[in-house]
């Protein structure tokens, strides 16, 4: 049936035949083209978010990553581990692709040895905190609450310091990273979260 319908068409609309196999051409290869451009962006976010992609360059694996090594987000007792891109790369699609645009601008400080040698990460590790300082106080603390919810903690384990810390942080308008920093690097010289000047 089909065949007798394709073959009437052909024979009753000659050039309008070869317009419907150019324009059917060329709307396929446009669906193809963009079905692996959106494929491969898909997968391409998703590489850029491993453990072994952050990794990759010695300036994160020989100084942050070797830091993060046998921390409590890299080891504890329930074996929930957070990686490099639970706690930098936001998980919203749109703030995710904002940050990954912003990444890539990163990428020149890699090509042109910004931070190649222990010296030169020390000499620039308090800027680069309080880049990412401002990035989760921006969002409220959102990479910590996307594995932490306040709701879901339970006081009772808590000290009675701690109890009093977060009831007063959240009277304040703190977020988390105010107070909890340095728990996966050491610490940069200088003021901490809640100190800097928010520009």
């Amino acid at each position: 049936m089909i065949k007798a319908i394709w073959a009437a068409f052909k024979a009753r609309y000659p050039s309008r035949f070869k317009s419907f196999l150019v324009l059917g051409g060329m709307a396929f290869c446009v669906f193809m083209v963009s079905a692996l451009l959106i494929t491969g962006g898909a997968l391409g976010l998703a590489w850029t978010e491993t453990e072994q992609f952050c990794t990759g360059c010695h300036e994160m694996r020989d100084n942050v990553y070797a830091e993060y090594k046998g921390t409590i987000h890299d080891t504890n007792r329930t074996g929930v581990r957070a990686i490099c891109s639970d706690c930098h790369v936001p998980r919203p699609p749109i703030d995710l692709i904002k940050r990954k645009m912003a990444a890539s601008f990163e990428v020149w400080g890699h090509l042109t040895g910004v931070i190649d040698t222990k010296e030169k990460f020390e000499a620039h590790r308090a800027k680069l905190a309080q880049n990412v300082w401002r990035r989760m106080k921006a969002t409220d603390s959102l990479e910590c609450r996307n594995c932490h919810h306040a709701e879901k903690m339970n006081s009772d384990l808590q000290s009675e310091k701690a109890k009093a810390r977060h009831v007063s942080a959240k009277a304040n308008g703190k977020t988390c990273i105010d107070c909890h920093f340095g728990i996966a690097h050491h610490e940069p010289e200088g003021p901490g979260p809640a100190e800097m000047k928010m520009d």
